[in-house]
């Protein structure tokens, strides 16, 4: 098993669904928290669980710089990594290697770049993406795609979206000969290896893993100690560190069913151009993937462009498969996506936004950092239920900000990614019950004068 959907409900365009990961079931349309570094900055995982965020976003670029690939497959993956026991989803790193600009070249095998961090140089291709990927061992992974520029000549275009389908076919091909190489996959036959011997009174200490000759195995305790058993090692290709002896390691809390695999998702690209992205959609899906996802927008074109090119696409992509559109966007804009459509959305603004005391409202945006908003002893929102509403003064949230404080950008974090939630419950909540979607403010989202 990989992932399976269920369409449970329709109006018009808009759908509500189900879709079952190896970590969990993602009831959708859904927004997906964007966890770059293993971390949704700011808030821990066990208030993420508490708002109620069922898969989460890490980006394959930034972890494949650091930590590094194998030191998160040593840890069982992302779930293990992080202490995540829901679903996450993982891009190809595509993106990121589009935004280094000056800093990557592109041919037909890959990709070079050098590291945002220290100007080291690394390679991407499709095989090391998937490679990377399945080490990291997210439930849903990306194929790897060439992000086209905005603006772009149609012959550029064109070239671009060729050479992600000839990549999304290495993609799969890779995937499929590897995919057995996830390190949750290992975990589940490990732990089921240990409580068989546990039922025939075989002790933890006597098992031993092969190849570890001379080492011994930590005992169960609940702790770190949890974490000793071996993962599969996966493909060199992508750690960029052949000779390393792997180390035993897991997390013996990651929920996986035995047999379960990562899904690869395919990517649309295509830019501006309709007839482009509709002959890309077909040939995507030509290739064969469990879901289908719209790449490439939010690249500095006008937003109606964007929702143009996603109204365009859509319709060409499967009914029975996942729709993902990377990326975007503001609450309006996820409303308005859900009601074509699309059933994943992924976004850095509720957490970007509240890094710079910009927080989403039932009464549309705010600027907390006002000097309005000194003395208002009211809450950031009376319409919000989460705890940050449910304590916290806009005097006070006002004072955090002014004052540089930590805690600014925790509780504006807090609130803004519950509100991206709540948004999308509601919108779930709308379309089962067939009724019109709204946004939860009901009013345009600009910033209070």
């Amino acid at each position: 098993m990989s992932t399976e959907f269920q369409l449970e409900a329709t109006r018009g365009a808009a759908r509500a669904g189900r879709l079952i990961t190896p970590h969990g079931v993602v009831e959708t349309p859904v927004f997906m928290p964007v966890g770059t570094l293993a971390s949704v900055k700011g808030v821990a995982q066990d208030l993420l669980e508490e708002l109620g965020v069922q898969i989460l976003l890490s980006n394959t670029y930034h972890l494949y710089l650091r930590p590094g690939v194998e030191t998160v497959r040593r840890m069982g993956g992302l779930h293990g990594f992080m202490a995540w026991d829901r679903a996450i989803l993982t891009d190809s790193g595509g993106f990121q290697v589009f935004s280094l600009n000056e800093l990557r070249k592109v041919n037909e095998e890959g990709v070079t770049f050098r590291s945002h961090l220290d100007g080291s140089s690394h390679f991407f291709s499709p095989e090391s993406a998937m490679a990377a990927q399945i080490g990291l061992g997210a439930d849903i992974v990306m194929a790897f795609d060439e992000c086209t520029e905005f603006p772009a000549e149609r012959e550029r275009v064109r070239a671009s979206m060729e050479l992600t389908l000839r990549w999304a076919e290495r993609s799969k091909r890779y995937f499929e000969e590897h995919k057995g190489e996830v390190p949750w996959g290992a975990v589940r036959s490990q732990l089921s290896a240990v409580s068989e011997e546990a039922r025939r009174g075989g002790s933890w200490a006597e098992r031993t893993c092969a190849g570890d000759a001379g080492e011994t195995p930590a005992a169960p305790s609940g702790g770190s100690a949890d974490r000793r058993a071996r993962a599969t090692r996966p493909a060199e290709l992508a750690l960029g560190r052949t000779g390393e002896a792997p180390v035993p390691t897991v997390d013996a809390r990651v929920p996986t069913q035995a047999g379960a695999t990562q899904a690869l998702f395919g990517i649309v690209q295509g830019g501006m151009e309709l007839d482009l992205r509709r002959e890309s959609a077909e040939r995507t899906i030509e290739i064969g993937f469990p879901g289908y996802a719209i790449g490439g927008l939010s690249v500095g074109e006008p937003r109606e462009r964007t929702r143009e090119v996603v109204e365009a696409t859509v319709q060409h992509l499967p009914a029975d498969k996942p729709r993902y559109l990377m990326g975007v966007g503001t609450p309006e804009e996820i409303v308005e996506y859900a009601r074509m459509g699309i059933d994943m959305m992924d976004c850095v603004l509720p957490t970007r936004a509240a890094r710079h005391g910009l927080l989403f409202t039932s009464e549309g945006k705010i600027s907390i950092k006002q000097a309005r908003y000194i003395r208002d002893d009211g809450p950031l929102d009376p319409r919000c239920g989460c705890r940050v509403c449910g304590r916290y003064s806009r005097a006070y949230l006002r004072h955090l900000y002014a004052s540089n404080e930590v805690l600014a950008q925790v509780l504006n974090t807090v609130h803004n990614v519950s509100f991206y939630l709540d948004t999308m419950r509601t919108v779930r909540h709308s379309i089962r019950l067939g009724e019109e979607i709204r946004l939860l403010s009901g009013v345009s989202s600009q910033p209070n004068p």
